[in-house]
């Protein structure tokens, strides 16, 4: 069974290292080898903030970024946020992001790379895997931090990671890999009695 792996970049903050991050992180799941991998980057969709008028259960969405954020999240099986701290708590882009949709979340399995300071971006991550767990997704509880990321950032602007992230990369990919399995078995089965009613 072929699963879609979405890795999202959840800041889009002129300067930000998500995308550095993300790509060490798309490069790492590739090598991993038990999905297929899209990098997506959230500011390439310029959502506003909650500008659909119908509740997002409805999924009657009046505009093309909405439409386009809607396909994207919802032919993936499982997604990694790549996210930053902001006053301990993920930026307000990712919250709205996940905020705008509602049913293509479901019963996904979704794990994080978090990063900042001393924390490592964990307030953020925990913040995070609460809202994810409102909409319905298995937030996993292995999580990637990278504290007092600069030091890990190249002067040719890479990401290298050292020894504990990679062993957490791939604690948090195996566990993913698991729970997407299961949960496209529950999704399969819905969609089944939805077209058996139809």
């Amino acid at each position: 069974m072929s699963l879609k792996l979405n890795i999202i970049i959840g800041s889009t903050r002129p300067g930000r290292v998500g995308p550095v991050i993300g790509d060490w992180f798309k490069e790492f799941a590739k090598s991993h080898g038990k999905f297929d991998i899209e990098l997506v980057d959230l500011a390439d969709f310029n959502l506003p903030l909650l500008d659909e008028a119908s509740h997002p259960r409805l999924q009657q969405y009046e505009h093309e970024h909405t439409r386009r954020w809607s396909k994207s999240v919802g032919k993936a099986d499982a997604y990694v946020f790549i996210t930053p701290e902001y006053d301990y708590f993920p930026p307000a882009s990712l919250v709205n992001a996940v905020q705008a949709l509602a049913l293509e979340w479901h019963y996904k399995a979704a794990g994080v790379v978090s990063y900042g300071g001393i924390s490592g971006g964990l307030r953020s991550a925990q913040s995070l895997r609460q809202l994810l767990s409102n909409v319905n997704v298995h937030a996993l509880p292995q999580t990637v931090p990278v504290p007092f990321f600069p030091q890990f950032i190249s002067e040719e602007g890479e990401f290298r990671a050292n020894e504990q992230m990679n062993e957490g990369a791939k604690a948090m990919l195996d566990e993913l890999h698991k729970w997407a399995t299961a949960l496209k078995t529950i999704r399969s089965a819905q969609e089944n009695r939805q077209d058996k009613a139809a």
